[in-house]
């Protein structure tokens, strides 16, 4: 496993989630939802947040179907996640895959009692601190960084 802190991203049309975890990647916790409605200034927020909390890498959530094919979301992010790689470069950027990470975010907010109303504001957190928890879970039994690396748009 390697040492460092990084940064887990859950994009949406509406609302971005932010996570991060702890320099020995064991325990992920919710930074804040960045407004995603205005791409510009959601990358200048992330980049922002990647000055501030250095990662070694930010983990993009990649949404697939349940059989894995890619649709138009998946689209979306990874164009999403092109533009970013250039945002905050030289920090590398990756897509995880992120499958039914807002599902369970939703369940587990209901399950501890926050209303449907209160956890809009939450849930994208919610949900990348779950993308980053799978993706710390995958490197530490493979022994290899999660999903795969990003190019940043020229």
């Amino acid at each position: 496993m390697r040492r460092g802190r990084r940064l887990a991203v859950d994009v949406g049309d509406a609302r971005i989630g932010v996570a991060s975890c702890d320099p020995d990647g064991i325990l992920a916790t919710p930074v804040e939802t960045v407004p995603g409605r205005d791409v510009p200034a959601a990358h200048r927020r992330l980049g922002q947040l990647v000055e501030e909390y250095e990662p070694i890498e930010v983990l993009v959530g990649l949404p697939r179907s349940l059989n894995g094919r890619e649709g138009p979301a998946a689209t979306k992010v990874r164009a999403f996640a092109r533009q970013l790689a250039r945002t905050v470069a030289p920090v590398p950027v990756r897509l995880v895959d992120e499958r039914m990470t807002t599902v369970t975010a939703g369940q587990g907010l209901r399950a501890s009692g926050v209303s449907a109303r209160k956890g809009r504001s939450v849930i994208d957190q919610a949900a990348a601190v779950i993308i980053l928890q799978n993706a710390l879970e995958i490197e530490r039994s493979s022994g290899e960084a999660p999903g795969e690396g990003v190019e940043a748009v020229p």
